[in-house]
């Protein structure tokens, strides 16, 4: 317990001082805070994922936690709809990314520093960034945006997470040695990937404002809700049933738990579909999802 509760608080350590340079102006506005983004998606992030990935036995990165995660984020987005269908009906729009909302996990700025800090093992995050990436990502596109899918599915595959991912894949199942030359750049630069992150994270939570538009607040707060506790409920069922115990399964929960990732609303804002749902459920899972994820590591024992 010891070790979670040290992991949560380096997480939410780094995330304050994001947010306390936000407001004093040090980190003046969203596009000096994306610079960090941008620095580590292109560079610092993919030489981590190399790292994480290369070190990895392959049956941590094939194993049914990332198949259970799958199943999951199906389930919930489904459950999304039945919902909004019934109780709350909406434009299409607003109900996808509502649905995208319950599901998309932040595996990127939340949970990396998780599967590091809390997991004790970031394999498991690597394989979910490009499940999502790969294949989320198209669907969602496909939904509010037909014709985008294919650029989605090639814009993916080209990115730097993937590829790198996929190199260090090839490392890790030929077990092939890489040059202290290479790696010890690659992994020195990786180390600046999540404090980058997590201190862009801070800072964009500086304006936050969820619920100011009334007609969206039912969808918002039972987005949030199936985020925060369906998920992991439905991903603590599944893997159950699977035979899952242990690590595997607390694993299955935790990452289930992630709040939701600021992708979908990027998604959302660039096609002006559903942007107030996404938005509203994002900020809301970002602030209840950690102490969550603890109360989770509480139930475990760990």
């Amino acid at each position: 317990m010891i070790g979670v509760i040290q992991g949560f608080s380096i997480i939410f350590a780094v995330i304050a001082v994001g947010y306390v340079l936000a407001r004093l102006r040090i980190i003046g506005g969203d596009e000096q805070r994306l610079v960090l983004n941008r620095v580590a998606f292109f560079a610092a992030t993919p030489a981590l994922l190399f790292t994480v990935v290369a070190q990895s036995p392959v049956h941590h990165l094939f194993s049914p936690v990332i198949g259970v995660q799958a199943l999951s984020a199906i389930l919930t987005a489904g459950v999304f709809v039945l919902l909004s269908l019934k109780c709350f009906p909406s434009d299409k729009g607003s109900t996808v990314m509502g649905a995208a909302s319950t599901a998309y996990v932040n595996s990127n700025n939340i949970g990396l520093p998780v599967g590091i800090y809390v997991l004790g093992n970031a394999a498991y995050v690597p394989p979910l960034l490009v499940l999502q990436l790969v294949v989320f990502t198209p669907f969602i596109l496909a939904l509010i945006a037909p014709g985008k899918a294919l650029a989605a599915v090639k814009q993916a595959v080209l990115s730097p997470i993937v590829l790198a991912t996929a190199a260090g894949l090839a490392v890790s199942m030929n077990q092939w040695s890489v040059p202290e030359l290479i790696w010890e750049p690659l992994h020195l630069l990786g180390g600046a990937s999540i404090p980058m992150i997590l201190l862009s994270f801070g800072a964009s939570l500086r304006d936050a404002r969820p619920l100011s538009e009334p007609p969206f607040r039912r969808a918002a707060l039972t987005g949030t809700a199936l985020k925060v506790v369906g998920m992991p409920a439905i991903s603590a069922l599944l893997a159950l049933g699977l035979g899952l115990n242990g690590d595997a399964l607390y694993a299955s929960v935790i990452l289930a738990a992630l709040p939701t990732a600021q992708n979908v609303y990027n998604y959302a804002a660039t096609y002006q579909k559903g942007t107030v749902v996404a938005r509203d459920v994002i900020l809301l899972s970002t602030f209840i999802a950690l102490p969550a994820m603890l109360i989770v590591a509480m139930v475990f024992g760990r």
